[in-house]
C-alpha cells in the first residue's frame, strides 16, 4: 500500500512537472502562430473587379488592430480594430486569415436608400515577389471582395466587387 502511494505521488509530480514545462513551449507556440500587431491594410481599387470586368474603384487604406489566439497553426481566433472605425472578427482557416463584416448603407440605390454589403477579405503571408506562401512573412497579401444582397435596389444579380487586398506589419 505504501508503494503504490508512493509511485502515485511520484507519478502526479512527474506529470506536474512536465506539464508545467510544456505550457510555455504552447504559449510561445502560439504567439508564433497567432498574428497580432498595428497594420496598414490596402484595398486596391486600380485592380477592382466585377463580374471579372476591370474598373476603378475609391482605393481603401487603413491602420488595423489585430489580436489573436491560435490552439493549433490553422485554428486561429480573434478581433481587428480598424482606425476606419469597425470592429470585426478575424479567423485562420485553411491557412488562409479571414474577416468578414457587414456594409451598412454600401449600396447606393437610384430611389435614395441603400443596401448592405458583406466584405470578406481573405489573406495569407507571401513572399516579397508575392510568389509563394510564406505564414512568417510580415506582409500578407489577398483578395477584398464584397457582395450585395440579391434583389437589392431591384437589381436580380447581387453586385460583387472584387479587389486585391495587402496587410503589411507595422510593430
Amino acid at each position: 500500500m505504501r508503494r503504490s502511494r508512493t509511485l502515485i505521488g511520484v507519478t502526479a509530480l512527474t506529470a506536474a512537472v512536465l506539464g508545467g514545462l510544456l505550457n510555455p513551449a504552447a504559449a510561445s507556440a502560439n504567439e508564433k502562430w497567432a498574428l497580432n500587431g498595428t497594420f496598414q491594410a490596402t484595398s486596391n481599387g486600380e485592380w477592382a473587379t466585377s463580374n471579372d470586368v476591370f474598373h476603378d474603384e475609391r482605393s481603401v487604406r487603413s491602420i488595423w488592430t489585430i489580436n489573436s489566439t491560435c490552439s493549433y497553426p490553422t485554428e486561429c481566433t480573434g478581433t481587428v480594430s480598424s482606425d476606419a472605425g469597425w470592429t470585426a472578427p478575424i479567423y485562420q482557416t485553411g491557412g488562409d486569415w479571414r474577416v468578414k463584416r457587414v456594409i451598412e448603407d454600401w449600396m447606393p440605390c437610384q430611389d435614395g436608400t441603400s443596401e448592405p454589403g458583406l466584405q470578406v477579405i481573405r489573406f495569407h503571408g507571401s513572399t516579397p515577389g508575392g510568389d509563394q506562401t510564406d505564414p512568417t512573412s510580415n506582409m500578407l497579401v489577398g483578395q477584398d471582395s464584397t457582395t450585395g444582397q440579391p434583389g437589392a435596389c431591384g437589381r436580380s444579380l447581387a453586385l460583387f466587387i472584387n479587389m486585391p487586398f495587402k496587410l503589411i506589419k507595422l510593430t
